[in-house]
């Protein structure tokens, strides 16, 4: 009895004092479990950051952890005295969503989840209200997030517009004619395209998050911060675009190879580190406001002191109970999920579009091929871009389709609101028509007229999937990701059709010639886009 007692009594205290009870252990065994069931996140997370626009990202958990211990040094957190139930609600949230993601196979939800997780167990140590002083760290972690590819397009795509316009007023400034058509700056020789990795993007998300820490570190007032951290957007934009700007005079005067290879890397660079540079000078500006000063070398503040002291102690710190059980939940989430079978592919029946008919009822048609560079930016699997004639009076319609395996894996469909004004094409308002090509079958398709010169055309254009048409790209996406989660089914297309507007011709018209085309289009299309 007496040697029973002294074994427990033993166990005890190594549980007490040993490893498995600081906060630290616990904490790695919560990053196994979080790593086991969101890693295609952390997977997708790895491959983003391989882009330019999302370079920045690696660095992101490392100056959020700095910020961490920061916090920490300059006031000591407490233990157990706080309320842990709101980190458990967002932790069974990130669950939840990491879980959604990992169904349907979408890369961006499974980071976000990750990442909710991770403050969620923040929240679990800390409490609610000692939480609200680490905002800085929680909120730093955004920053290494991709956007989702649908707002990243239209980000994008606004930028590449403003961009450009302030890019060719900049030639014009300088003297050199030139002219503008969507995102092609015409110098008449040569010819620049402000593509997708012009856009500023590049400079955008990193500068905003150096932006962001810049404002946490800058000593002053807080709407001196708020003001810093903003003013990364225009900053982005103007500089881009002066940089577009010089690369179009540069090529004026010696030739494409300056807007190519290493130099205009090089010139990206340098427009980044001069954006960083404005910054810093903004911020000189602001502290002349204030009524006391820092000097230049002082206006951050970049204190390491203390910093090591306070990540030793986290592994003496004892590991409180909600610690313990929110660790336990993640890591038993991680193993069910990696030992759950893998859901198979739902198999999608369809005929190629090689085998598309060039001779529908009362048209025919003939097939051509976008540019390599629109093929990679439009990321289909597949696609059929045709011109048909129609057999009677010769007038024609453009038929564009691409087809996709799956619109939640982080590819998807690209709006023609988005792809068209990048032609050069004046657009007016896009509105939602309904459409009935055989007086009985009726819906609702996007709609606009669109312009260059004197070229008029009539647009349609509609997302289809099993069977289904939506002409809003939201009711698309979030019936695809029901269909996902219900039967693993996430594959999609976009139909685009195109007129003339002929001198003198009516728009009802040109709208009357689409609806007969889309009747024996109708007919053959389910083979291909399957319901």
């Amino acid at each position: 009895m007496t040697a029973h007692t002294s074994d427990s009594e033993t166990i005890s205290r190594t549980w007490s004092k040993g490893p498995f009870r600081s906060r630290l252990f616990w904490l790695i065994i919560a990053g196994i479990g979080i790593t086991a069931f969101f890693w295609d996140g952390i997977t997708s997370l790895y491959d983003a950051w391989s882009r330019p626009e999302y370079s920045h990202g690696p660095i992101i958990p490392l100056i959020a952890g700095y910020l961490l211990l920061r916090e920490c040094r300059d006031a000591s957190l407490k233990t157990d005295l706080e309320n842990r139930v709101p980190g458990f609600v967002f932790l069974f949230f990130g669950l939840l969503v990491g879980l959604v993601g990992n169904l349907t196979q979408i890369p961006y939800l499974i980071t976000y989840g990750f990442i909710i997780v991770v403050g969620s167990l923040i929240l679990v140590v800390t409490g609610i209200r000692q939480a609200l002083r680490l905002w800085p760290a929680l909120v730093y972690l955004v920053f290494m997030l991709p956007l989702p590819n649908f707002m990243y397009w239209k980000l994008s795509t606004t930028l590449q517009f403003i961009s450009s316009r302030l890019g060719v007023d900049f030639i014009q400034m300088i003297g050199i004619p030139v002219y503008l058509e969507g995102n092609i700056i015409d110098l008449g020789v040569y010819k620049l395209q402000v593509a997708e990795a012009c856009s500023g993007l590049n400079y955008l998300f990193p500068l905003m998050s150096f932006g962001f820490l810049f404002a946490v570190l800058y000593r002053g007032p807080l709407w001196h911060k708020g003001f810093l951290f903003l003013s990364t957007i225009p900053i982005t934009v103007l500089m881009n675009s002066f940089r577009i700007g010089v690369i179009g005079v540069l090529v004026n005067q010696y030739g494409i190879e300056q807007a190519e290879g290493f130099l205009h890397f090089f010139e990206g660079w340098i427009i980044f580190v001069a954006c960083i540079g404005l910054l810093y000078v903004e911020a000189l500006i602001l502290q002349q406001l204030t009524r006391h000063p820092e000097r230049a070398s002082n206006i951050l503040d970049l204190d390491m002191s203390g910093i090591l002291p306070v990540l030793n102690s986290a592994s003496t710190i004892p590991a409180a109970k909600a610690l313990i059980t929110a660790s336990l939940l993640v890591c038993i989430s991680g193993a069910v999920w990696q030992l759950t079978p893998a859901r198979s592919a739902t198999e999608v029946s369809r005929q190629q579009f090689t085998l598309f008919p060039m001779d529908l009822k009362g048209w025919r048609g003939s097939t051509s091929a976008l540019d390599v560079n629109v093929q990679v930016v439009l990321g289909a699997d597949e696609y059929l871009l045709a011109d048909f004639a129609n057999k009677t009076d010769n007038t024609t319609v453009n038929l564009f389709t691409a087809y996709y395996h799956s619109i939640t894996d982080g590819s998807g469909t690209h709006s023609p609101e988005i792809c068209i004004p990048g032609g050069g094409w004046e657009v007016s308002r896009w509105q939602q028509t309904e459409v009935s090509p055989n007086g009985s079958e009726r819906f609702t398709t996007n709609k606009a007229i669109i312009q260059k010169g004197t070229d008029r055309r009539l647009v349609y254009y509609w997302f289809e999937r099993g069977g289904s048409r939506f002409a809003s790209e939201y009711a698309f996406k979030l019936n695809t990701v029901l269909d996902a989660l219900r039967t693993g089914r996430s594959d999609g297309a976009l139909v685009r059709l195109i007129t003339t507007i002929a001198p003198g011709e009516s728009e009802t018209a040109a709208g009357h010639r689409l609806n007969s085309f889309i009747k024996p289009m109708s007919d053959v299309m389910p083979r291909f886009l399957p319901e």
